[in-house]
């Protein structure tokens, strides 16, 4: 007979600002500890030399995860130019090194527009990306090399926030799938030299801000009901999507799962409430119909500890 799993059914997002030398999943799991809660995901990994926004979802919330990886980001990053690592940031082992020549701001402002907009970009070795069913870093750590297929991502800003000797600090706004460990690399190269990652903070997420988000030291002073009250609502990052209301009686057959007429909206997904209560996700359909895709059960109840 399997064991029940313990834990509270608590429901939300929580932004914790993720330090240095942790691992995303470590992280994670520290903050699910604090709260006791039963589930509980996180929203896109940061590797442990970044730090930054990092979105954990817990209970329902969970369902929301996958949606919320498709998000734009922003991330500010310290490029260090003259070298190259195997990894692509400081961590890693020093594979090239080369003189960087003198840079006019001129020239790195070319540099920054030549890799905004749309561009190709070929993903890093150490990647979780997968290649005959094997993860792309678990083949780098043995020291094979495989050839990766270039991929369209968008770069919708590339500033300079500061130069300093041979570090750039720039922020990036970019599309899911950017790796910034490549940009860096690719941009070394544009300069005439060669470039690594130094430093690395994400500090937006969709529709979340670093500045709204909390880091392990301060969670750690706060009691657990404290902690509950820093979640977002499961709905949040969905307030993108139209919002159809129902009555009790038309929830009723949503619940059960079944299509019903609400009224006229386009078709296309849509974010389902009774009473102000938060019901699921439902697919318009071009006969005017809604259709229930993923319901959501936000109740309180909660199973023992002990």
């Amino acid at each position: 007979m399997s064991r029940r799993r313990k834990g509270r059914n608590i429901h939300g997002i929580l932004l914790l600002d993720k330090a240095e030398g942790v691992s995303s999943n470590k992280a994670l799991q520290e903050v699910r500890f604090l709260l006791q809660a039963k589930k509980a995901g996180h929203t896109g990994s940061l590797d442990p030399l970044a730090t930054g926004l990092l979105p954990l979802c817990f209970g329902e919330a969970t369902k929301v995860s996958a949606m919320m990886l498709d998000d734009d980001k922003c991330y500010q990053v310290d490029v260090r130019l003259g070298i190259m690592t195997d990894t692509g940031d400081r961590e890693g082992q020093v594979i090239a090194e080369k003189a960087v020549p003198e840079l006019t701001q001129e020239q790195i402002s070319q540099c920054l527009q030549h890799f905004t907009g749309e561009i190709e970009q070929v993903p890093p070795m150490y990647s979780a990306l997968k290649h005959q069913g094997k993860k792309l870093y678990e083949l780098a750590r043995e020291g094979k090399t495989v050839e990766r297929k270039a991929r369209r991502i968008t770069i919708f800003k590339l500033i300079l926030l500061q130069q300093q000797h041979d570090i750039l600090t720039l922020e990036v706004h970019c599309s899911k799938g950017t790796y910034i460990r490549s940009l860096a690399e690719d941009i070394g190269e544009y300069l005439g030299t060669c470039a690594t990652v130094d430093r690395l903070r994400r500090i937006a997420a969709g529709k979340f801000n670093i500045e709204h988000a909390l880091t392990l030291e301060q969670l750690r002073t706060m009691p657990r009901d404290v902690i509950q009250k820093q979640l977002l609502a499961v709905d949040v990052p969905l307030e993108s999507l139209p919002a159809v209301n129902m009555t009790e009686e038309q929830a009723g057959f949503i619940r059960q799962g079944q299509a019903l007429q609400v009224g006229s909206f386009p078709p296309g997904m849509v974010r389902m409430y009774c009473n102000q209560d938060f019901l699921g996700l439902g697919e318009m359909l071009l006969d005017g119909k809604i259709a229930p895709k993923r319901l959501f059960h936000l109740s309180d109840e909660q199973t023992e500890l002990s």
